[in-house]
């Protein structure tokens, strides 16, 4: 073990040496049981700020971890990954649309760093890497989005005019559609199968949380939304997992349809669910008062 963690580390130091560096620098904090070094050094490869200067010593590296350095580090770890028995790594950049919000320089930059790690990906420096990148149609369509950046969009240009139904699963950009009412249960379904897979009632849970069930759950929280599935997703699995699978598992004798009557606070809602809301009546409206 001992001769295969240091080829490990030689071949990462040819690509990362900063990484390779500071892995060793944690591994002999570690050994010497220096809980502090070793959180301090892992602080530094998570790109943490004011990390002291004697961890920094301690394992060989100097100054802040920055985008250059940030890229090389990946690389090192999909060796440790691949070295380790992984297939690889799956990176999720969730939300980019809040990009737009930003100030228009440093938008800019982060457009451009997205165009570079594209490039980076394609070019194959990064065997066994993932990359998705989220956003809305705004983002990718808009003038304060990826069209901001000429490149960027010639990367990420797809054709939407066709039927839906025809999407290319394989092209660069796949658009999601929103959930309705009749597939708002899938992923209702899937959680309760995965819940009961790791629990000792598996029988019970899924023999009381049938699918007709869930399927009634999902129209019940969609209805306390005005009927908007789209929105509904966080709020369905919310209570489903927590009020319901929580519950069944824990006592044999709880019956969500005879002992669980959905409630829905106004607290617990995001922005979004709380303007999809329904309003029935003026007195529905909260009103800030003085």
């Amino acid at each position: 073990m001992e001769r295969l963690m240091t080829a490990r580390l030689t071949e990462v130091s040819r690509h990362a040496p900063s990484f390779a560096a500071a892995m060793r620098g944690y591994r002999t904090a570690l050994e010497s049981r220096d809980e502090a070094t070793a959180s301090a050094v892992m602080a530094w490869l998570g790109g943490q700020p004011h990390v002291t200067a004697a961890a920094r010593r301690s394992a060989g590296v100097r100054g802040d971890l920055d985008h250059f350095g940030a890229l090389g580090f990946l690389q090192g770890l999909l060796t440790v990954l691949r070295d380790s028995g992984h297939a690889g790594l799956f990176v999720v950049l969730d939300e980019v649309e809040t990009l737009q919000r930003v100030r228009s320089d440093a938008r800019d930059k982060a457009l451009k760093a997205l165009r570079q790690l594209i490039d980076e990906v394609h070019s194959g420096r990064f065997p066994g890497l993932y990359l998705l990148i989220t956003g809305t149609p705004a983002f990718y369509d808009g003038r304060q989005g990826v069209q901001r950046l000429a490149p960027l969009a010639q990367r990420l240009a797809t054709d939407f005019t066709t039927d839906a139904r025809f999407d290319n699963p394989r092209a660069v950009q796949l658009r999601l559609p929103g959930f309705t009412l009749d597939s708002l249960a899938d992923p209702g379904l899937t959680i309760r199968d995965l819940y009961a897979s790791g629990s000792p009632a598996a029988e019970r849970i899924k023999g009381t949380v049938d699918d007709f069930y869930v399927a009634d759950l999902a129209e019940a929280v969609s209805g306390t939304l005005g009927g908007k599935a789209g929105v509904a997703p966080r709020l369905f699995l919310k209570k489903l997992v927590g009020d319901v699978l929580g519950r069944v598992d824990q006592f044999e004798d709880f019956d969500p349809r005879d002992h669980y009557a959905l409630t829905v606070g106004a607290s617990e809602l995001t922005e979004t669910e709380r303007s999809a809301a329904a309003i029935n009546s003026a007195d529905d409206v909260e009103l800030d008062l003085p």
